[in-house]
């Protein structure tokens, strides 16, 4: 088997170990704790979980006790994956999980009068799962305990065929691991508070762009993994770099031209294999052109069409999808536009693609409410730059709107700061706030729109 073919299988089977692995959290809002899963493929895995004698190596208990907390006493081992009929293939991973889940239970009654006082359960789901012709999926809280698990995996997966080669390997009994597993001393390891979105996934389109790059940051702030997506390039390489220095593993940059059917997939499969899936959508590549209906070139507006309408179809109808075979809800946010609510003189190509893509928002939360995905909007208005990345946006527009009202761009800010009733000047950091009201899920919202645009009376949403 090849390293290849197995990594292609990975992006099929993740994202519905990742939905099984969600364990429930009691919250209605947000009823999922949800595990960052990372694969372990490599020739040596592959050749131990192809191997004879490979599952009943694997099925041995760990090689020391501080292992137990990271990975259980077992894995879970799926035989016979049928990796060409993927509703098999998911009915047998769900089915895999109940059945570790069934036998976790029965192994802490058997050891039930040996738990210590104010000790409570571990969860019953596994931590890593072996699949042949694939390797092993090792799962955590966050990307750092799912690396722990897999560096664990291999290490234990390297020994045991070493030894299964001299001889039989044999762990400790039963009895003695479930003491090991609930000794306090070991409880105390996993006692770190989680951040709210911890264990969490965004793809983030247009992440290279002012609002883009401050949503990224707001997301990362609250503990999420966030895959930043836009074309590939200087400012992409510049932004993950930027944003890897402080939040390290938990940033991706993955290449993406929204306009391209097939790079959306393949944006949403790589993220599937980097992390496991996505819980959370932000669709924000977007472009504008400046003209007066009169002048304006129909090829202009066909390419503002391809970005802002069929882009977001594109991002939304794949996040369906996926958001869907995963099975634990998810969210959709859409960074729309005031201009949609107030459309402005010789900005026709941006306000109407806007609207179109505001629209389909819309009928994105009739459609996927049954599966507990939520669909929203902000629309913020006149947010010129983050930090030192200056908005692509206003780069376009600024120049016009400059010479229109005698104004340089200092002026020009201030313009647009004083038209609002609070006079504030709004920033790419108050989008990725209401961006994590809706991904945090304050209230039971969908299809819904928050204005960030200081006060707009024109523009509230009615």
């Amino acid at each position: 088997m090849s390293v290849g073919t197995a990594l292609a299988r990975v992006r099929q089977v993740a994202p519905v170990l990742r939905g099984c692995l969600a364990e429930p959290s009691g919250d209605p809002d947000r009823p999922h704790r949800r595990a960052i899963v990372l694969p372990l493929v490599t020739p040596e895995v592959l050749a131990f979980v192809d191997g004879d004698g490979g599952r009943e190596r694997a099925l041995t208990p760990p090689l020391t006790s501080d292992h137990l907390i990271r990975t259980k006493a077992f894995p879970l081992w799926i035989e016979r994956p049928a990796y060409d009929e993927p509703a098999r293939l998911a009915a047998q991973v769900r089915e895999a999980v109940r059945r570790y889940g069934a036998e976790y239970h029965a192994y802490v009654e058997r050891h039930a009068s040996r738990l210590p006082e104010g000790l409570g359960r571990f969860d019953a789901l596994p931590r890593v799962v072996l699949l042949p012709g694939l390797g092993a999926l090792c799962a955590g809280g966050d990307v750092r305990a799912a690396g722990i698990a897999r560096d664990i995996t291999a290490h234990t997966l390297a020994v045991k065929a070493e030894v299964g080669a001299m001889g039989n390997y044999e762990g400790l009994p039963e009895a003695e691991l479930f003491d090991m597993e609930y000794h306090s001393f070991q409880h105390a390891k996993l006692g770190a508070g989680e951040a709210p979105l911890a264990g969490e996934v965004a793809i983030v389109t247009g992440a290279a762009g002012a609002i883009g790059s401050g949503i990224c940051q707001a997301l990362l702030d609250h503990g999420c993994h966030v895959a930043a997506t836009d074309l590939p390039g200087k400012p992409l390489d510049e932004l993950v770099a930027e944003l890897r220095a402080p939040y390290g593993p938990r940033v991706a940059g993955v290449p993406l031209d929204v306009t391209d059917a097939r790079s959306v997939a393949d944006a949403f499969a790589s993220v599937a294999a980097t992390w496991g899936g996505v819980d959370l959508v932000v669709v924000n590549a977007g472009l504008a052109h400046v003209a007066g209906l009169p002048e304006l070139d129909l090829e202009a507006f066909r390419r503002l069409e391809r970005v802002n309408v069929e882009g977001a179809l594109l991002v939304m109808a794949e996040a369906a999808r996926h958001l869907r075979l995963q099975g634990t809800g998810g969210d959709i946010v859409l960074v729309s536009t005031k201009n949609v609510f107030a459309p402005g003189a010789k900005f026709g190509a941006y306000s109407a693609t806007k609207a179109a893509a505001h629209q389909l928002a819309r009928v994105a939360s009739l459609e996927l409410a049954e599966i507990d995905v939520r669909v929203n909007m902000v629309a913020p208005d006149a947010v010129f730059s983050h930090q030192a990345r200056r908005s692509g946006l206003w780069a376009t527009v600024g120049p016009d709107r400059m010479r229109a009202r005698g104004l340089d761009e200092a002026g020009l800010e201030d313009y647009y700061r004083g038209r609002n009733l609070l006079k504030a000047r709004v920033t790419a950091e108050h989008v990725g706030r209401a961006v994590l009201f809706f991904a945090t899920r304050q209230t039971p919202t969908t299809g819904a729109t928050i204005p960030v645009d200081g006060g707009l009376p024109d523009a509230t949403p009615r």
